[in-house]
């Protein structure tokens, strides 16, 4: 018999691929976000920002779990049933399939009929850079980088820790990615109070990061037309190069599926920000690459799910 999580997990990934989270509905990060925000504040001054910090990421990490697993727990209590449905809701909305997808097209729709000034204004809704110059190939590789790096932090590393622990693992994994984003900042406010976040994340998504990177490479359209061999190479040296230890192992396999070079130059307010160039660079980018970085993520997604699902449920007829 197949365990329920896996159910729950199949069936939470389908709902966020059709219904995604609602614009009006209450989200739970924001419920995490709003905690972090006033720890924070409480915390985030005076001597000992390490350990205050750590004490955060504890905290938080302990009463999301806790609270999920209690959750679940008393569902699965009451029925069988209701614990199925009341974990795959909590899946679905841990997940960012439909939302990353949506969020690229608002970018490629004015993109590819010409209208580059939506487009400069839709990419500025994803992104942190500054998009009021950027032409057609900027736009393309802003929009295409955050679905990258995104497939990982929002959807199969909290796929990877729901099959591992169920949808109290993959509420886990969300609490530590809020903090990392919220505190996990290398500058003189955050440097020492979100040291610990920030490395939490980084282990999280370690090994997610490099399944996905290595899955992209071997399901994904290799529209680059270049030998496994050498995308896998290049690859491998790429994501070293990114300046950070998982994301790069995304980017720098998008890069060398489509063909193109993504990195390079970004202002942020006003400051120049220069990171390696990855990949290739034999196409030119262009909008269409936005469409395929999305074909691209459910490809990823649906492959992983499936291989997590096979190596679940084979470990669990064994034992």
């Amino acid at each position: 018999m197949i365990p329920a999580h896996f159910i729950a997990i199949a069936l939470g990934l389908l709902l966020d691929r059709i219904i995604g989270d609602p614009p009006n509905w209450p989200h739970p990060v924001r419920w995490i976000g709003t905690f972090i925000s006033k720890m924070t504040a409480w915390l985030n001054k005076g001597r000992y920002r390490t350990g205050k910090g750590a004490l955060l990421l504890f905290i938080t990490v302990a009463l999301v779990f806790g609270a999920t697993f209690l959750l679940v727990g008393l569902a699965y209590q009451i029925h069988v049933y209701i614990g199925i449905f009341m974990e795959s809701v909590l899946i679905a909305i841990g997940l960012a399939q439909k939302s990353l997808r949506d969020a690229a097209l608002t970018v490629y729709e004015p993109l590819v009929n010409r209208n580059i000034e939506e487009a400069r204004e839709k990419l500025s809704w994803i992104v942190g850079r500054d998009t009021e110059k950027l032409q057609e190939p900027d736009i393309a590789r802003g929009a295409i980088e955050t679905v990258s790096e995104n497939t990982a932090d929002g959807i199969t590393s909290p796929l990877f820790w729901a099959f591992l622990l169920g949808a109290p693992g993959l509420w886990l994994y969300k609490a530590v990615n809020t903090l990392d984003s919220m505190v996990g900042y290398k500058d003189e406010r955050f440097e020492q109070f979100g040291k610990f976040s920030a490395r939490a994340d980084d282990l999280l998504n370690f090994i997610p990061a490099r399944i996905t990177g290595m899955l992209i490479l071997l399901f994904t359209p290799n529209e680059g037309k270049q030998p496994f061999l050498k995308r896998f190479a290049g690859w491998i040296r790429d994501a070293r190069r990114h300046p950070s230890p998982n994301s790069g192992f995304l980017e720098a396999a998008t890069a060398w599926q489509l063909g193109v070079k993504l990195g390079g130059k970004n202002t942020y307010r006003g400051q120049l920000s220069e990171r390696p160039e990855i990949g290739p660079g034999t196409v030119p980018l262009r909008a269409n690459h936005i469409q395929s970085v999305i074909t691209e993520m459910h490809l990823v997604t649906f492959v992983f799910w499936l291989v997590m699902t096979v190596i679940g449920v084979s470990i669990y007829a064994i034992a």
